[in-house]
């Protein structure tokens, strides 16, 4: 079978990133990091890898100081657990948001779809950094899970579209992460249509672009 999924235009082979969808990925890592914007708001950026591609195609190099070094053997993404930072919030109805609250509650789903909740609940850590850094031990590269990935997409400088990768928001019928053969999944399917799932790039027209000439004396310019 014919198919065009995945592969880039310039090389004509499978692009070592990945796209918004379902898909089967391992974490390899873990991070915490914050944002450029607020000192107090952090992303939990899980780092991930498909599946081996087969066939051709060039990953990622490991070590981005040496590219001439060991690559992905499937495509790579950043994805962030939430669509939104985590930060301390009060929100209109009065109900305040703890920050490190969420942080903990996010690592304990994590945790229990990958089989290590009684790991998680042996960490012990004086500060919610710290706490992270050993959850990055414990929950990361432990095989693969059943992913749905949601985008905010981006123009980068170049005038590319890229995919800012986010896991959507659970609720009690659906889970954007589950391990792999669960009985009755309730594994989210990737919805293009919902923008809880994608978030289109919104392109801005120019102001020569919405430029119209008029003319005093009728449809055509006179001369």
């Amino acid at each position: 079978m014919f198919s065009t999924k995945d592969m880039s235009a310039g090389s004509g082979g499978t692009k070592p990133v990945m796209d918004p969808g379902n898909q089967k990925v391992k974490i390899n890592s873990i991070t915490f990091d914050v944002t450029p914007y607020a000192a107090d708001a952090f992303n939990i950026m899980l780092h991930v890898e498909t599946e081996p591609v087969v066939g051709e195609f060039n990953g990622f190099s490991k070590d981005p100081n040496d590219p001439n070094g060991e690559k992905y053997d499937g495509q790579v993404g950043r994805v962030r657990f939430s669509p939104y930072p985590y930060k301390d919030a009060i929100l209109p109805n009065g109900s305040e948001i703890s920050r490190d609250t969420e942080v903990l509650k996010a690592m304990v789903f994590l945790s229990e779809v990958v089989g290590k909740r009684a790991e998680l609940d042996a960490i012990e850590a004086g500060t919610i950094e710290e706490f992270m850094q050993k959850c990055n031990a414990v929950l990361s590269n432990t095989g693969y899970l059943n992913a749905c990935l949601g985008s905010r997409e981006w123009e980068n400088k170049d005038g590319y579209t890229n995919n800012d990768l986010f896991l959507p928001k659970r609720n009690s019928k659906s889970v954007p992460l589950e391990a792999l053969d669960v009985e009755n999944s309730k594994l989210m399917r990737f919805n293009s249509n919902d923008k809880n799932h994608l978030r289109p790039l919104v392109v801005k027209q120019s102001a020569a672009a919405n430029f119209e000439p008029t003319s005093a004396t009728g449809d055509d310019f006179d001369i």
